[in-house]
C-alpha cells in the first residue's frame, strides 16, 4: 500500500512540475488583435521615415513577409519577398548571416510583427518592423518599385 501510494505522490509532483513550465496559458482564447498586440510588446517598430533612411545603405535587407501578388502590385525598392507562411522555412537559405539588419514590413504591420517574433525566437538579432507597413510607406510617397 504504501509503494503505491509513493508512486502516486511522484506522479502528482511530475505533473505539476510539468504543469508550472508550460509557456502558454490556455486561460482564454486569443483573437489575431491579441496575438498582433503581444507580437509588437516583444519587438523593435521603427518609423516608415527611418526605415527609408536605411534605403540603399549596404547590409540592410527590406524583406515584405506579404503575398507574392501583393509584392508584385508594389514593393520597397530593392525589397526581398518571403511569405509570411513560409518564412521560418525560408530565411535561412536566404539570409544566412543571423546579424544582418533586417527591415521586415507586410501591409499594415501585423504579419511583420508576427514574423519579427519567429526569426527573432530563430536568433536573428537585428530585426524590426515598419510601422504602418506598406500602406504607411506608400502614404509618405516614399519609392516604390513594380
Amino acid at each position: 500500500m504504501k509503494r503505491k501510494n509513493l508512486v502516486l505522490i511522484i506522479a502528482l509532483v511530475i505533473g505539476v512540475a510539468f504543469a508550472l513550465n508550460t509557456p502558454l496559458t490556455l486561460a482564454k482564447d486569443m483573437t489575431k488583435k491579441d496575438l498582433v498586440k503581444e507580437a509588437k510588446s516583444k519587438i523593435t517598430e521603427i518609423a516608415p521615415a527611418e526605415a527609408k533612411a536605411q534605403l540603399g545603405k549596404g547590409g540592410a535587407v527590406f524583406l515584405d513577409c506579404r503575398e507574392p501578388s501583393e509584392y508584385k502590385a508594389g514593393h520597397i525598392p530593392g525589397a526581398m519577398n518571403i511569405p509570411r507562411g513560409l518564412l521560418e522555412f525560408k530565411i535561412a537559405k536566404k539570409i544566412p548571416d543571423k546579424n544582418t539588419k533586417i527591415l521586415l514590413y507586410c501591409k499594415s504591420g501585423g504579419r511583420a510583427s508576427l514574423s519579427c517574433c519567429s526569426i527573432i525566437r530563430m536568433g536573428y538579432k537585428n530585426v524590426v518592423s515598419i510601422g504602418g507597413g506598406w500602406k504607411a510607406w506608400e502614404k509618405a510617397k516614399y519609392p516604390v518599385e513594380k
